[in-house]
This record gives C-alpha cells, structure tokens and sequence, in this order.
C-alpha cells in the first residue's frame, strides 16, 4: 500500500492489504458491525411483540371477568319419607332347660342303733345306685346314661366331679412326635450305608442330573418299614431313593410320652456328581 493512503485507509484494508479478500474473511469483519446492528434490532422486536402480547392477553382476560354470572335459584322438592310402623319382632323363645338326672342324697356313715335311723337318712340300696348320680339331694329325673346334669343349689357345697382324661390312641400314626424315628447308630451310620448301597442311576449320569430327594415313609412300633414314596426331587433318581429306603431294614421307633409308637419320617437322600 502506498505511504500517502496508509492515513486515510481502514483497518482492515491495511491488514488485509496484499492478501486474498475474497477468501470470506474480510466480508465477514466488514460487515461485523452491521450484522450486530441486525440481531440486536431483532431481539429488541421480539421481545416487545411478547411484551405487547401479554399486555393484550390481560386485557382480553380483565373482559372476560366483567361479565356477569347468573345464577338461578334451585328450590329441591320435599320428599316425604313414608314411616311404616312395623312390629317389633317376637322374642325369641325361651331355652329349653337341661334334662334333670335322679340323683341320691349322699348319706355320710353314722353308726346308731337301728331304732334311731331315719327314714330319709337311710342310705340307697346299691341297685339303684348303678345308674343314679351321687349328689347332696334326692332328685327325681332321668337315669344317668352319661348326660351332664347341672349341679344342683346347694350354697356351694356340692359334688365336683374331676374331668374325664381323654386317653391317646397310641395306635394311630403320629405326624408329631416327641422324638423322631431314626436309623440305628446315628447320622454316621446312615452315610455309611448310603456309601454301600446307593447306585447313581445310569440315566441321571448321562444327564448330568443331581439334588437331594425326600422320601417319605411310616416306622411302626418294631421299626419296619412301610408306604414308602418320594415326595420332592428329580423323576431320575427317585426310583433308587425308594430302593435304598426300602433295603434300609428296621429303624428306631419314635417315642411319645414315653412310649415307642407309629409315625411318619421323612428322610432327605442327596445324590452328588463327583467333578472329573
């Protein structure tokens, strides 16, 4: 650029002097302040039009509440309820009362003469005592065939009789019992007959199928061995779990209240894989 043009010439002449201004980049600094000038001419527009908007909208909302509401009166009908007078229901009969059972005045022994025994001091012939209750007056009713008859007002001083004690039946199969049934000679004794006599089923090792099988079965009073049946566990190994049970020979009977009685066992038999 020449010496005499360097004082009147732009900035941007003088930096982009002896270089391409068509590139873009001289464009773009030329015009830099006026693009400025746009975008804030612009946002200044846009936000007065918002602004004018939501000045309109309050006005337009500010006529809507000035209008009236009417509102009509609603007069509800009287809805007369009719009362119907209904009889109150019968009372309920009466209880029927208990059955009264003949009973004979118990007569506490007393040793006088002949001549000074009352008539209603005499103690009942044994006879009739047999079907008759014993109590601490002579009342007139039905025999005695094992119905309950209230005890009679004697201010307190009558006969309790002690409950009857329900006996066991210690014939019937427990589900509980105070001590389980067992194997002889403990858990030690069980693994080693399990060592001796189970077989993997050929089946369950093609398959690669192991896990635990419970069998259940019954141990009676001398510890055999019945109703045995597999209750959870694979299809494949169920079969041989009965086997080994039912090979087991006698077992421990249970014991309840001291006594060796009929139960059920429930016996888990684990079948393990050995890894190669």
């Amino acid at each position: 650029m020449d010496v005499n043009k360097i004082l009147s010439a732009d900035v941007l002449d003088i930096l982009f002097d002896g270089r391409n201004k068509d590139y873009g980049a001289y464009d773009l600094r030329k015009t830099y302040n006026k693009r400025l000038t746009y975008a804030l001419v612009g946002a200044a527009a846009i936000l007065l039009l918002i602004l004018l908007g939501s000045v309109l909208a309050n006005q337009l909302g500010k006529k809507n509440d000035g209008k009236e509401m009417i509102v009509q009166d609603v007069q509800l009908e009287e809805v007369k309820q009719e009362q119907k007078n209904e009889p109150p229901p019968p009372p309920p009969p009466p209880k029927p009362e208990p059955p009264k059972v003949e009973m004979a005045k118990f007569t506490p022994p007393k040793i006088v003469k002949d001549e000074e025994v009352k008539e209603d001091e005499k103690p009942p012939e044994q006879e009739k005592l047999e079907d008759t209750k014993i109590g601490t007056v002579n009342q007139e009713g039905l025999k005695d065939e094992g119905i309950v008859a209230p005890p009679a007002s004697d201010d307190g001083k009558g006969v309790v009789e002690a409950p009857k004690k329900v006996e066991e039946d210690w014939d019937k199969t427990f589900t509980k019992v105070e001590i389980e049934s067992d194997y002889p000679g403990g858990a030690s004794a069980w693994q080693r007959y399990l060592n001796k006599s189970l077989r993997y089923p050929q089946e369950a090792i093609d398959n690669e199928i192991q896990g635990t099988i419970v069998v259940q079965f019954i141990v009676d009073k001398e510890g055999n061995v019945s109703d045995v049946e597999a209750i959870s566990g694979a299809n494949e190994l169920r079969e041989e779990a009965v086997r080994v049970i039912k090979k087991s020979g006698k077992w421990t009977p249970a014991v309840q209240n001291g006594r060796q009685v009929k139960s059920y066992k429930k016996q888990p038999i684990t079948f393990r894989l050995e890894a190669e």
